[in-house]
């Protein structure tokens, strides 16, 4: 229900936008940078009745050329909490440990309005629905939105995904074979909407919505964000990150939610 609310609300903020003046396909872009980098870190430390860490990092770049568009994103979340286990001693306990690698090539067509895309990523992650998954997709993409201060992108296409079940995965297959660290492939089809808008000199909003459709499980990610500039290159960031696997144990949730709140520095 979240993740429909905000993906609706997002829609109805482009199509406002999109409505309002005639003068977006007029106005002039601004000149994009060669290489686009930002790095993004965020942290907590609590001690005393409570102990938990966690660490939360990124790194995007974006590069333009006359031709391409590349993106590379590496990014990554750490929590280790201390519990009381069964003796009544307090231990230290890993709780959440994800990463994810991302590269996409975005060849441009029709002056930049459209684009054939190739794409590979990996996640690692040792608490979600699945313990890894790779995904290799290409597809097309247009530029439905292209302004000075904002722009909005879509994808569609199809792909291919391998997922590696948890090793205590309760999962079967056809024959009641345990899927319990085996690993499977299918076909799948992707989709993503891409929005930002430039609100001020000092404030930016961003909306990205992806979807990964298969037979065995769909994958929907949604991440809702706000930077604020601190100084020329320094920005804060609150995000809000929705995570949804249609297939998953009986032990585990569909929905996985995340909010952060980090500093982001460009390059």
């Amino acid at each position: 229900m979240k993740l429909k609310l905000i993906s609706l609300c997002a829609l109805v903020a482009m199509s406002s936008q999109l409505a309002a003046k005639e003068t977006s396909s007029d106005s002039v872009p601004a000149e994009e940078k060669e290489w686009d980098i930002t790095s993004e870190v965020g942290a907590i430390v609590t001690s005393g009745n409570t102990e938990t860490t966690t660490l939360k990092g990124e790194i995007k770049a974006k590069h333009h050329l006359d031709n391409w568009r590349n993106e590379y994103k590496v990014d990554g979340i750490f929590k280790e909490d201390e519990i009381e286990n069964e003796d009544g001693e307090r231990v230290k306990e890993r709780t959440n440990e994800k990463y994810s690698l991302s590269v996409q090539g975005n060849y441009k067509l029709v002056e930049d309005h459209s684009h054939l895309f190739i794409y590979g990523a990996y996640d690692s992650d040792y608490f979600g629905a699945y313990r890894s998954e790779t995904v290799f997709s290409v597809g097309y993409g247009l530029r439905l939105v292209k302004r000075s201060d904002m722009y909005l992108d879509f994808e569609i296409g199809p792909g291919i995904k391998r997922f590696e079940y948890q090793e205590d995965s309760t999962e079967t297959n056809k024959d009641g074979k345990s899927l319990a660290g085996e690993t499977e492939s299918e076909a799948i089809g992707v989709a993503k909407l891409d929005y930002e808008w430039t609100l001020s000199d000092n404030a930016k909003f961003t909306q990205v919505v992806a979807i990964e459709y298969g037979d065995t499980n769909t994958k929907t990610e949604s991440e809702t964000a706000l930077l604020a500039k601190v100084n020329g290159s320094l920005q804060m960031k609150v995000a809000y990150k929705i995570t949804n696997n249609s297939e998953v144990d009986d032990d585990k949730e569909k929905t996985d939610t995340e909010t952060s709140l980090t500093l982001v520095y460009s390059f």
